[in-house]
């Protein structure tokens, strides 16, 4: 399961509503909490910089690449990535089957419709990395961390 405070949330389908007709995504920082759920503490938007960015995504290396940085050493680290589906259904495309090339991330995928979002889901890949197999995604008003919203 995946635990993401109420803020942290309404950014991701924020950022779907406003990518809309294009594909938003950037990264999920957090951590492992008690039962290997993991709990978000921080969404990072990222620029999509995929040609055709209507129907795939790709989140900016240079941005990956400084979040590794400034995470190197603490509690947090990338725990997943997020991207939105314009038209489509909150599930795995055969395209997304194909960028996933790092099993231990959660992939959060926004449907939205007309500019609205209307479903989150959460996913990960199975152990052979052949298939996704959806988790549950569970919000709060607070955070496992003692991380205040006024943080957020």
């Amino acid at each position: 399961m995946i635990l993401f405070p109420r803020p942290l949330l309404k950014r991701v389908v924020d950022a779907a509503e406003q990518a809309w007709p294009g594909e938003s995504c950037g990264l999920l920082v957090g951590r492992t909490a008690a039962a290997a759920d993991i709990a978000v503490t921080a969404v990072e938007a990222s620029p999509n910089i995929a040609p055709g960015a209507n129907d795939r995504f790709e989140v900016d290396p240079q941005l990956r690449f400084d979040l590794m940085r400034r995470l190197d050493g603490g509690p947090d680290r990338i725990v997943g990535h997020y991207h939105s589906h314009p038209g489509h259904p909150a599930q795995p495309s055969a395209r997304d089957l194909e960028m996933a090339w790092e099993p231990d991330l959660v992939w959060v995928i926004t449907a939205v419709e007309d500019g609205q979002a209307i479903h989150t889901t959460a996913h990960v890949l199975d152990g052979e990395g052949r298939q996704f197999r959806q988790i549950g995604l569970r919000t709060a008003d607070w955070h496992p961390y003692g991380i205040r919203e006024a943080d957020l």
